[in-house]
């Protein structure tokens, strides 16, 4: 199809699509949640000041979109071929390829220019940050452990707002950076369901392509209680509050709800297990982390 070269307010809701804006929300509160604990951590308060905080948003938004842009770029022809993508902005036509590249050559020097303006480790990191995030979207044509990597680009969050917040890693925050990793490969693998047939026909991998509906939701389902289990350890070692462990009882109790709506039979409630419940999964752990720091410390 011919690209249409959309502009004015049509072309930003179309850039909007592309980057699925609306999915920031899954990684940005552990990032806020890394922010505030690493900023605990240094000053005994859980506010890093203005300057911290606009710039971990706008590293954590131009990094996220610089990689879902990245996507669409490197998925374009395989998109094109499935029923279920080939609307996405690039294969229907309603963006250029050049206007996508441009997108994502501003959205990484947005990125660095955020990276350069918090401290000089950030800036230092700042190209493996965004390596591995764009490293995902080629990660599906040769293994089926791609989910993994997806949740090491988004556990990345809380270590990097950790790191904007104090200018060091330190251990304390690793066990968040395992949670997000295991919640976001557990929830992508249940999306991952959605395709294994086109996957299998175009040799693409992913973990039901190779195992099967019944053994990938088993592994989904390890992931997940994985995931509580280092949410756990997490508060531990930096001494949150009880308010903290409350969220993560709901977080395990929301996670439970989401693997009982899909069976390897029955994907019909795939997009609310995957789209509402994980919104509502790390915003509501912000919550509690936020009211923690506000009545515990």
């Amino acid at each position: 199809m011919i690209a249409t070269n959309v502009r004015g307010w049509s072309a930003f809701k179309a850039y909007l699509e592309m980057i699925k804006i609306e999915h920031s929300i899954f990684a940005l509160p552990f990032a806020m949640i890394g922010m505030m604990w690493g900023s605990r951590s240094l000053n005994h308060s859980a506010w890093p000041g203005w300057s911290v905080l606009i710039w971990v948003v706008v590293a954590m938004v131009s990094c996220r979109s610089a990689a879902m842009a990245y996507n669409r770029i490197a998925d374009r022809d395989i998109d094109s071929l499935n029923p279920r993508t080939k609307m996405r902005a690039i294969p229907a036509g309603i963006l250029q390829l050049r206007q996508a590249n441009i997108f994502f050559a501003g959205s990484c020097v947005l990125f660095f220019l955020a990276a350069a303006m918090l401290n000089p480790l950030a800036l230092y990191l700042s190209p493996i940050a965004l390596g591995v995030t764009l490293f995902y979207s080629v990660t599906k044509r040769f293994t089926p452990l791609c989910h993994f990597v997806l949740g090491l680009s988004l556990g990345i969050a809380p270590a990097a707002a950790w790191i904007a917040a104090t200018g060091k890693l330190s251990i304390e925050i690793g066990a968040i950076t395992f949670a997000v990793i295991f919640w976001t490969c557990g929830f992508d693998i249940i999306y991952a369901l959605q395709d294994d047939d086109f996957d299998r026909d175009h040799r693409l991998r992913s973990l039901p392509q190779t195992l099967g509906r019944p053994r990938s939701l088993a592994v989904s389902r390890v992931c997940h209680a994985l995931a509580v289990g280092f949410l756990i350890l997490g508060g531990a070692w930096t001494q949150a509050g009880a308010l903290w462990f409350i969220g993560v009882a709901v977080a395990a109790t929301l996670l439970t709800f989401e693997q009982s709506l899909v069976s390897p039979k029955d994907l019909s409630k795939v997009n609310m297990a995957f789209f509402t419940l994980n919104g509502f999964v790390s915003i509501g752990l912000f919550v509690f982390a936020l009211l923690d720091q506000l009545v515990s410390h």
